[in-house]
């Protein structure tokens, strides 16, 4: 595929033009420069496993409202490259299914043809803000939001007209409005409407099906995801019996997956919505043997009387705090997996870890997201009998 002609100024792809093998290696690399520079020792490094889709991988994108050059037209897509204030239109982007373009180029037409503005962040004043557009990778399901302000009426009913008339090829299931009044650049429902259709769209991973509603986080790069959890249930020989803690679980996909070898399974998320989303799932998939409880894993392991005999780790960009790591390693389980989306954060915890008694059996890195500068990893830890 030709290099994205968005390349030059969206801020989003780093790697664009260069092999993927080539971009494999150089993160491979970047993971293995930083657990040396933290003095991690690991029994083995298993290198690291491409995506299996290279482009149109990404099942969401937020983009934003804006314009390139001050006081010029109404734009829509990502932040321009090094320029925060302004918005570039990718309606071409090649790492987004093709309808998301055919969408984002309809939704900028529609509003400019409306005389709708933007939202400025200086002057608080505009009515566009955002478009959010979601795919169920293995049911081809489409869910569309668009975010406002309410200093101006918003035509939905036109809007939603519109959008069911464009040459989709995956399934529109939902058209939704959410009116954001608030001054922060981040996107915050003070009022959801459906405009047609439902509130969520429906996914299946490893089997299992899941309802992901407008706000609910979930993996970006399904394909991928589904190989890097396979990998890290793996890691786990013998699950028979034993009571598993899932530790920033989001929705409670490993969880519900991991809840069919174990006797018990107990998520821990501080989203509340996604812990909702995680019990309606286990509903959906008649599971019965996982608990969610929403709150900071810090705060919430004083209040579990469970013992776990293995823990699951999933922490955000930030990592762990280690006030939380702490109590995490005082259960001094066998097993410890550390599903990582910031390598840097996950050497500073194996660090840690490593100091407390903990050795580092296996680390594999996974490029869930080519052409951008992210890569994840998973490391199987195991105690030291001392």
């Amino acid at each position: 595929m030709d290099i994205c002609k968005h390349s030059e100024n969206c801020g989003g792809c780093i790697y664009q033009g260069v092999p993927y093998q080539d971009q494999i290696i150089l993160k491979g690399k970047e993971v293995l420069r930083l657990l040396e520079e933290k003095d991690i020792l690991f029994e083995k490094y298993l290198g690291i496993e491409g995506s299996p889709r290279r482009y149109a991988y990404r099942n969401k994108m937020e983009y934003t409202f804006g314009d390139e050059v001050k006081n010029g037209e109404m734009t829509l897509g990502m932040h321009k490259k090094g320029r925060f204030m302004s918005i570039v239109t990718v309606d071409e982007c090649q790492i987004v299914d093709p309808d998301f373009n055919v969408i984002l180029k309809a939704t900028l037409e529609f509003c400019l043809k409306k005389g709708y503005i933007f939202y400025h962040k200086k002057t608080h004043s505009g009515l566009m803000r955002n478009l959010i557009i979601r795919k169920g990778e293995h049911t081809e399901e489409l869910l569309v939001n668009v975010v406002t302000s309410s200093q101006q009426n918003f035509d939905g009913d036109e809007f939603a007209k519109m959008l069911l008339s464009l040459p989709l090829q995956n399934s529109l299931v939902g058209i939704l409005h959410t009116i954001n009044d608030r001054v922060a650049d981040f996107v915050y429902a003070d009022k959801l409407d459906i405009i047609w259709g439902r509130d969520y769209y429906t996914e299946e991973i490893m089997g299992l099906k899941f309802k992901v509603s407008a706000f609910s986080f979930f993996q970006t790069n399904i394909l991928a995801i589904e190989k890097l959890y396979t990998e890290a249930l793996s890691l786990i020989k013998d699950l028979n019996g034993k009571t598993v803690f899932d530790l920033y679980c989001g929705t409670g996909t490993i969880a519900q997956t991991i809840s069919l070898r174990a006797k018990k399974v107990i998520g821990v998320e501080i989203v509340e919505e996604a812990v909702e989303a995680a019990k309606e799932n286990a509903r959906l998939n008649g599971i019965e043997n996982c608990e969610f409880i929403a709150g900071d894993v810090m705060e919430v392991l004083d209040r579990i009387h469970d013992k776990p005999d293995v823990i699951v780790l999933d922490p955000p960009r930030v990592g762990i705090h280690n006030k939380a790591l702490d109590k995490i390693l005082n259960y001094r389980v066998n097993q410890i997996v550390y599903i990582s989306c910031n390598p840097s954060s996950l050497a500073d915890n194996l660090s840690l870890m490593q100091y407390s008694g903990y050795k580092i059996n296996s680390i594999k890195a996974f490029d869930n997201f080519p052409h951008t500068k992210h890569v994840e990893c998973v490391a199987l830890m195991s105690r030291v009998e001392k």
